[in-house]
């Protein structure tokens, strides 16, 4: 948990910044903590970040925008090319995070906040975070989606349902709230929204903005036909996956290998660990040579760590039962056989 006076200078920050750039993780924990700030402030610009580590390429959207203040919302990883050519402008940088990381590589000047703790092994998501920051009632419902799409449950979820009855859902589950109720679509929809190309991204980026509810969502109109087409291609397709992987279970691991022009290793194996909760889940989408792997499980980062420990220029991280790791195609079989020896 991030403490009340950290919030408050997180704050004044923002405040005190005239165009800041907020670069945010490319997933709706990342998405919903930006909305939260840029709405909260009403300025500054806007850019998902797809690279991990996050490199000293997006340090031009700075230049591009003339920003005088730099957020960097939900993403662990920040390359020290990045950091140096930042520190070489003299910008504050203000990092919000709640990965488990080694806060070595994070620079001295960087006003760095993580709401993970040791203790619990997890923090709360970063939307959380920006939502105890600009504690605006009227953007509860992204607090909430971005929480529950990051399995976490708010403590002001109770206030959603008290001012949303009938959006959401009375559950334990954040993902039975994520897949069984009206904003846990809307969830969905921006999941499948930011798998779109640039323009349609931007542009869903601008209607959340200046939307007053989530039925600005809900409700199909003109506005938002297009984010609704989207959401319908990437839902129908995550569908027919999902039941080609509910055939790969073999004993206490679900291993699912796909291909083709979108990768959804998230969603997949989010919806599968949702479906087989006593299960390991491992999706692994192949592009080319490499293969980027969604895993979910019981305490199982640590095991994961280990096995790609001795696989050569293999990589990853996440939290304590997600985790996201990237190797060569050729090391898959071998990864996936040394983590079933491991669990």
């Amino acid at each position: 948990m991030i403490l009340k006076k950290s919030l408050k200078k997180i704050r004044e920050f923002l405040e005190n910044s005239q165009n800041p750039v907020f670069f945010f993780d490319n997933d709706q924990d990342g998405l919903c903590s930006f909305l939260l700030l840029r709405k909260f402030l009403g300025r500054g610009k806007g850019v998902a970040v797809k690279s991990a580590p996050m490199t000293k390429e997006y340090f031009r959207r700075i230049v591009e925008f003339n920003s005088d203040a730099i957020f960097i919302l939900d993403v662990p990883e920040v390359s020290k090319d990045f950091f140096e050519k930042a520190e070489e402008v003299n910008l504050p940088v203000i990092m919000v995070d709640h990965h488990d990381v080694n806060k070595k590589n994070i620079p001295k000047f960087v006003n760095y906040y993580n709401s993970f703790s040791e203790k619990k092994k997890q923090g709360e998501p970063v939307t959380y975070v920006c939502y105890k920051i600009s504690e605006k009632k009227e953007d509860l419902w992204l607090g909430v989606i971005g929480c529950i799409s990051d399995r976490f449950i708010p403590d002001f979820y109770d206030d959603f349902l008290e001012q949303f009855p009938e959006l959401g859902k009375i559950s334990k589950d954040a993902f039975d709230i994520f897949y069984n109720s009206d904003i846990g679509k809307i969830a969905r929809i921006f999941g499948a929204g930011l798998k779109d190309r640039t323009t349609n991204v931007m542009n869903m980026i601008r209607f959340a903005i200046k939307s007053k509810s989530p039925y600005d969502f809900l409700n199909e109109s003109k506005e938002n036909s297009v984010f609704y087409k989207r959401f319908e291609e990437i839902n129908s397709k995550l569908n027919k996956f999902v039941e080609k992987a509910k055939l790969n279970v073999k004993g206490n691991i679900l291993f699912f290998k796909y291909a083709g022009d979108t990768s959804m290793s998230a969603d997949l194996s989010n919806k599968l660990s949702h479906l087989f909760f006593d299960k390991v889940i491992v999706v692994a989408y192949v592009k080319g040579n490499l293969v980027n792997i969604s895993i979910r499980g019981e305490s199982i980062k640590s095991k994961v760590l280990k096995v790609i420990d001795k696989i050569e220029n293999a990589r990853g991280g996440g939290h304590n039962n997600a985790v996201g790791v990237q190797m060569n195609l050729e090391s898959l079989d071998f990864f996936v056989e040394e983590l079933r020896r491991e669990i």
